[in-house]
């Protein structure tokens, strides 16, 4: 990509009314825009993250075997009238609507009750079962304050995907390699270190057990306790004495943490195909409730909180894994000669297989630079008259302060 080409632009500063500091810093470098409160457009370079993002959970998920689908945002109201959860003093994020004939409809918060109204189409007998499918889709919630960027939003791209098996034991066994892999993603994305897999209450979505997946992250809105030694922790709102106890530790145990929630794996039992009446026949030819566990991972979020942990004072530290490009190509002081070895590097990275982001543009030294440090593309690659004299170019990691002036032709060998 060559950045002239790029019809973004960097920006100074944020809107006025912007107040989280994860989308001040993507605002200003030209990955979001901002429609309202808590509603943003994904950019080019934004995309490019959430892609890269979406296709390490994509990976793990179909490594357990899960079906990726895509549902209808449009939700009927008589499939949630069954559970309850049309009610808006049970669920009061709704954002509601009515068709042409008067018909209400809802715009999907969640999609629990739908995907198991479609199964009643697919799941018959215990041949069936298991069964997973996953989905990526935008979510629309009316939060009361959306105040966090886009760690918080009223419209948001999600992964959801829902477990169907035929006993209490399958289950679980998925919803422990669930976990498992669920670590994996926040490993490969780099924030494995900080993340925790954190004991929680069902809320809205069951009164069964569930657990959340939370950073570490000082603009985090929820409090946990963690044992880092042991790698758990506990939300705030289940810590107790009692809570501690059944994990077999003691209070003292547990520092004190702001967080940010990142995934939640809920575990239904067969209370939600109970109400639902989704069933299959067993080997004993009996009829028998199917178990329902469902797994969220907030893809836009992600990227919220990845920017909250990874930036400095002059912008975003992209972790390599998910940043827009890997390489930033600049030239400084644009002669015929740098132009000619900068696109010479261009096209042998690019051919290479390596996502380069590459500054063509008639712009000043300082303009380029400081647009370099807050994009916050890992590798900066500087050509300019001082590096062409050696024949050389300027190698330096956005996470380091450390310059490297390296030949030339050895910059593939080092970047390969």
């Amino acid at each position: 990509m060559r950045q002239s080409n790029l019809f973004t632009k960097t920006r100074k500063e944020a809107p006025a009314d912007e107040v989280s500091g994860n989308a001040k810093l993507l605002i200003r470098a030209g990955f979001i825009n901002k429609e309202m409160a808590g509603v943003y457009d994904l950019l080019p370079l934004g995309f490019k993250v959430v892609n890269n993002i979406r296709k390490i959970v994509s990976e793990e998920m179909e490594r357990l075997g899960s079906e990726e689908i895509i549902m209808s945002s449009l939700q009927n109201k008589e499939i949630w009238k069954k559970t309850g959860r049309w009610d808006e003093a049970t669920v009061d994020v709704w954002f509601k609507s009515k068709l042409k004939n008067d018909n209400e409809v809802g715009f999907g918060w969640s999609h629990e009750e739908p995907i198991v109204e479609m199964m009643k189409s697919f799941l018959a007998s215990y041949h069936d079962l298991p069964r997973y499918v996953h989905q990526f889709q935008n979510k629309m919630r009316n939060e009361v304050r959306a105040k966090s960027g886009i760690i918080r939003c009223r419209e948001f791209l999600m992964k959801d995907m829902y477990a169907f098996c035929a006993t209490e034991e399958a289950n679980l066994d998925f919803y422990k390699k669930t976990t498992v892999a669920y670590i994996n993603v926040f490993k490969r994305i780099g924030l494995g270190d900080i993340t925790f897999v954190t004991s929680a209450s069902g809320g809205v979505f069951t009164d069964k057990f569930s657990h959340e997946f939370q950073t570490i992250c000082e603009t985090g809105e929820d409090v946990i306790y963690v044992n880092k030694e042991k790698k758990i922790a506990i939300n705030e709102e289940i810590y107790n004495e009692e809570t501690v106890n059944k994990l077999g530790m003691k209070m003292k145990d547990f520092e004190k943490e702001k967080s940010a929630e990142v995934g939640n794996i809920f575990n239904f039992g067969t209370s939600k195909c109970e109400q639902m009446g989704l069933s299959f026949i067993d080997k004993d030819g009996t009829r028998k409730p199917v178990h329902l566990s469902s797994y969220g991972i907030g893809i836009t979020r992600l990227m919220g909180v990845l920017v909250d942990v990874f930036s400095d004072a002059r912008g975003i530290v992209w972790p390599e894994a998910i940043a827009p490009f890997r390489v930033h190509l600049l030239t400084l002081k644009n002669s015929d000669k740098i132009a000619e070895v900068a696109e010479r590097l261009y096209v042998t990275l690019t051919e290479a297989g390596i996502e380069v982001l590459y500054d063509d543009r008639d712009e000043s030294t300082g303009v380029k630079l400081n647009d370099c440090d807050l994009i916050g593309i890992p590798y900066r690659l500087i050509i300019s008259e001082k590096t062409l004299a050696s024949n050389s170019v300027e190698l330096k990691k956005r996470s380091s302060e450390k310059v490297e002036l390296i030949k030339t032709d050895e910059v593939l060998n080092r970047l390969g």
